[in-house]
């Protein structure tokens, strides 16, 4: 038995019986979670589409737009070669996705492999447009890491505003690691 076998059987031979893990309590809340997503989600640079009907205005927007890659039904743009590499998302102007859910605590929206389809559409992206079902909101970071998304997927980011920076003076630079612009819209799943 080389040293290395023996000190990996010496550790097996002494570990601790497993313990169940604490229950972690419901934390109460205040206020609507929508309401509260929304105040943290707009302080954090996201834009929210609102009106009667906030899918047509996204459309009409991104009538002039670039080169718009769409991972929902609801919004047209070009589809996305799944076998494609990473890299070659770098000339997209917009990226269209759906939220798997979002937490109104931090006023972040989950992306998952799933949604993304390639994960650097959520980065490489000048702009991105999520679409997010106010079911989907759960209260706190507690509530979202029980969610069964973590367990079902290799990649997962939680986005809050679009990408910022900021110097010791104070200066905030929005777009300078990623997408220039995080726009939700409200919509629910078809």
């Amino acid at each position: 038995m080389s040293g290395r076998e023996a000190i990996l059987a010496a550790i097996r031979a002494n570990k601790p019986a497993p313990r169940p893990l604490p229950d972690v309590p419901a934390f109460p809340r205040e206020g609507e979670p929508l309401a509260r997503f929304l105040a943290a989600f707009t302080a954090m640079g996201g834009k929210v589409v609102e009106g009667d009907d906030p899918l047509a205005s996204v459309r009409q927007h991104l009538a002039g737009a670039g080169r718009t890659v769409s991972r929902v039904p609801e919004i047209a743009g070009d589809a996305l070669d799944l076998d494609a590499s990473p890299a070659s998302l770098d000339d997209v102007d917009v990226g269209v996705v759906r939220a798997a859910f979002a937490i109104a605590e931090t006023g972040s929206l989950l992306l998952t492999e799933a949604e993304l389809g390639i994960n650097t559409l959520g980065y490489l992206a000048q702009h991105l447009v999520v679409l997010l079902d106010p079911a989907d909101m759960v209260g706190d970071m507690h509530e979202a890491y029980a969610r069964p998304e973590w367990r079902q997927v290799r990649y997962a980011v939680l986005h809050t505003g679009p990408s910022a920076t900021a110097d010791i003076e104070g200066v905030l630079i929005h777009g300078a690691q990623g997408v220039r612009s995080l726009t939700l819209v409200l919509a629910p799943r078809p």
